[in-house]
């Protein structure tokens, strides 16, 4: 597979496209390792009531703001993503957790 050309480098919908695309990849490749440690969360917690940890949501939701600053993007949108992305992360947790005391 080749490599998409970077953003600056686009001259055709095409090459964004591509590019748009390969990311998409990569996101979801990064996402499956980021539930991986949420399945690691369910495994380690032994308590059900901890799954959800709105101190730590909270200190996630403002670390992705201030790497947003840093990087020169809108703090505030990529809080509302990161937020969705927090709650889907809970959620997948709780179900794991629910399934590996499944029948205890």
């Amino acid at each position: 597979m080749t490599s998409a050309k970077l953003p600056e480098q686009c001259e055709t919908m095409i090459e964004v496209r591509a590019g748009v695309d390969q990311v998409d990849r990569e996101l979801v490749a990064l996402l499956v390792r980021r539930f991986g440690y949420m399945d690691a969360a369910a495994r380690i917690k032994g308590d059900r009531n901890a799954v959800r940890d709105e101190a730590r949501k909270a200190e996630v939701l403002d670390n992705v703001a201030r790497e947003a600053v840093a990087a020169g993007l809108d703090p505030g949108r990529l809080r509302a993503v990161w937020d969705e992305l927090v709650e889907q992360s809970i959620a997948h947790e709780a179900t794991e957790w629910d399934r590996l005391r499944a029948g205890r």
